[in-house]
């Protein structure tokens, strides 16, 4: 069964002259465990589907499922709650609050979820390379170390899926390398659904899936770099588990011909 299903979505903003198609048409079904990276020039409706996935907003026409539940829409409470316990969303400019300490902002998202758990919250600083910073301010941190923040805090709340804006779009090459790294373990750890917005095609090698968005319609689908690397993985353990049993069978025939 299929985590999300997208039958139809499209998102249209304005009417008459002022009318933008934003997503036309859009069918996806998207696993469990995937990690998927969404690809697109501006304005090919990358966000918008990405924000239809979060609830935060709703399609003009179409449906979506969420675990073969329609996904509620129109209704803002109901869609606030159905973004409060299933979805984890990591935005481009951090967005934590100065005031309050890396680990106290991990810990307010908790409570808003109602899901407070500090040994959780300490344990994804950790997961994300940030042990021994709990107590630092934003302001103390850098640019990579403020958006480790936000990736624990999306984490911490036990979402279904994770989904990210341009999470890296205000970081160095190093940097983004190292803040996926840090999503990316994590993520395949709980095998927890992953979609992410980016410009950089590099980031492909993170992906398990790559779609591609034009006009506001899917172009391409296809295989991510971490999907390649799983079925070179698996080629590479048969060759291995063939070289050994032929090197048995050698064994055996040479002990043959010393007993014989």
């Amino acid at each position: 069964m299929a985590l999300i299903e997208l039958n139809g979505i499209t998102r249209i903003y304005g009417e008459g002259e002022t009318e933008v198609r934003a997503l036309d048409g859009i069918d996806l079904s998207i696993e469990r465990g995937e990690i998927i990276a969404l690809l697109g020039p501006s304005g090919s409706g990358k966000t918008t589907l990405l924000n239809i996935i979060a609830a935060l907003d709703e399609p003009t026409e179409g449906t979506y499922s969420f675990e073969s539940q329609e996904v509620p829409n129109g209704n803002v409470e109901a869609m606030t709650t159905f973004r409060r316990e299933n979805i984890g969303y990591i935005f481009q400019f951090f967005n934590l609050l100065g005031d309050l300490t890396a680990l106290e902002n991990v810990l307010l998202v908790q409570e808003i979820a109602g899901v407070r758990d500090k040994e959780l919250a300490i344990s994804q600083l950790k997961e994300v390379g940030l042990e021994g910073l709990e107590d630092r301010f934003p302001a103390q941190m850098s640019g990579g170390q403020r958006q480790r923040v936000a990736i624990a805090r999306s984490l911490s709340k036990k979402p279904n899926i994770i989904l990210g804006d341009e999470l890296t779009g205000n970081l160095d090459s190093e940097t983004s390398n190292q803040v996926m790294d840090s999503l990316i373990e994590t993520c395949r750890e709980g095998d927890l659904t992953t979609m992410f917005v980016t410009h950089d095609t590099s980031l492909t090698r993170f992906a398990t899936r790559v779609i591609n968005l034009d006009s506001g319609r899917v172009v391409s689908d296809e295989p991510g770099g971490l999907s390649t690397m799983a079925g070179q993985a698996r080629s590479a353990a048969k060759d291995i588990a063939k070289g050994a049993k032929n090197i048995v069978e050698s064994i055996k025939d040479v002990a043959k011909d010393i007993i014989g």
